[in-house]
């Protein structure tokens, strides 16, 4: 497809993270872009601002004529939405270009030497201080995140189409559709298994992906992986290690060794060990960008970090409230992790909403051991994205299997006066579903 042809882009699903970082793109480079999605958020709000136009009703009449001109239109979809989807169905039986947002993402990526973030944890977050860094350096980059960074108040960022940044999508396969030069994978768990079956197939889906790198690309991995590398790590023998850590004033301070030098007095101010392996593969993927360590290891000092993903919204001496993204196991341990290192020794209190049935059901086990760490557990009900329920797999089934006698089910209702009644001196907030709409009102309630 050449996109020189195309004069309107209609979005399905436009309210999508990635989407709406394509939209983005699409209306900076004065295409005209409309879209559907099914509910309004701050993020479609923000679309909308910009001059795209979005409604809210899967009704084939209310797409704008301008987007029904099958010679220069393209239909981007999401594979979240439902199959029955009506728009979806108008542009597909009347014949016009759909694809899907990855499909999109590799044709705008081929051109340029490509920067592919994957991983089944760690990607966006390593992504976003990939795109920092480049910036930082002076690397004329376009970047398409699966998150809003803190500093780019965004998750699209163009600055130059030589260099490209894109976060690789492992759900539905979507990254099979790029071909990046420079590609790092940072973990290989289990998940998606609704799409992939087994934990197997998505480990053969990483390799396939793998297998899509151009000539002479580079990959980089973490130590560990059953993969083929450059490997980085913490204190062990990899090619790009952190050494000397040390937590000063909250941020880490540390060393880096690379297979050619060593930079000293490193700092980094996300918390976490996951985090830090994040930074140090960007920090690694950024040197092909051909800029010397000790800058970049610079940059790596300034990242504020990636909305959702460890994000103070409230940082006192008596009161800390983080909210998290986290919707795996191997992501809430992580979380854990991080606030034992930083707030040892406090009242931790844990609100976790599950996402999708069917990630429920496959590690229902993990699950609970990994929030049976923390103090106190507060579920909220399963957000279904796009599920319809599963008998038995339900909240109180975790609820249960949770091995923490303070533990319970909150609606969000009535969420707030729960927490001023176990009065935390941390409260973390974690889930990838609607859980985030709720963030702002803690937050306003906890202020002084």
């Amino acid at each position: 497809m050449n996109l020189k042809n195309i004069h309107s882009v209609y979005f399905l699903g436009i309210g999508g993270i990635g989407m709406s970082a394509l939209a983005r793109y699409f209306k900076f480079i004065g295409k005209e872009v409309a879209g559907y999605d099914k509910t309004e958020t701050t993020l479609t709000k923000e679309l909308a601002a910009s001059g795209i136009e979005i409604h809210y009703e899967d009704n084939v009449s209310l797409i704008p004529e301008y987007y029904k001109n099958i010679n220069n239109t393209l239909v981007v979809y999401t594979p979240a939405l439902p199959k029955n989807n009506l728009e979806l169905n108008y542009y597909l039986t009347n014949g016009f270009g759909v694809k899907k947002r990855s499909e999109v993402l590799g044709i705008i990526t081929n051109n340029t030497f490509c920067f592919g973030v994957a991983g089944t944890h760690g990607k966006t977050t390593t992504s976003s201080i990939l795109a920092h860094l480049l910036h930082e350096t002076g690397t004329p980059i376009t970047a398409f995140l699966g998150g809003i960074s803190e500093d780019f108040n965004s998750n699209f960022l163009l600055e130059g189409t030589d260099y490209s940044v894109v976060e690789a999508d492992e759900f539905d396969r979507s990254f099979l559709q790029l071909s990046p030069n420079v590609a790092c994978i940072t973990s290989m768990d289990a998940d998606h298994l609704d799409i992939y079956g087994t934990g197997d197939d998505l480990k053969d889906a990483f390799v396939a992906y793998v297998n899509r790198l151009e000539p002479n690309g580079k990959l980089f991995v973490r130590n560990g992986l059953p993969l083929s590398g450059i490997t980085y790590g913490i204190e062990d023998d990899s090619d790009f290690c952190i050494t000397d850590v040390e937590i000063k004033n909250g941020s880490y301070i540390f060393s880096i060794k690379t297979p050619n030098a060593v930079v000293n007095g490193v700092k980094f101010n996300k918390p976490g060990r996951h985090n830090l392996l994040n930074g140090l593969v960007a920090f690694a993927m950024a040197l092909e960008a051909g800029k010397s360590p000790e800058i970049v290891a610079a940059a790596l000092g300034t990242f504020k970090g990636v909305q959702r993903r460890f994000s103070y919204r409230i940082k006192e001496e008596d009161f800390v409230f983080i909210d998290d993204y986290a919707h795996h196991p191997t992501e809430i341990n992580a979380v854990y992790e991080a606030v034992s290192e930083m707030h040892p020794n406090k009242k931790t209190v844990a609100v976790f909403q599950p996402h999708l049935y069917s990630r429920t059901k496959d590690f229902i086990d993990d699950f609970a051991v990994s929030l049976s760490q923390f103090q106190s557990v507060i579920l909220l009900d399963i957000y279904p994205a796009r599920e319809e329920p599963v008998e038995g797999v339900t909240s109180e089934w975790l609820l249960g299997k949770i091995k923490n006698p303070n533990k319970k089910i909150c609606s969000k209702k009535e969420l707030i006066s729960e927490l001023k009644k176990q009065n935390p001196e941390v409260l973390v907030a974690m889930g990838a579903g609607d859980i985030g709409q709720e963030i702002d009102k803690i937050k306003n309630a906890f202020t002084k």
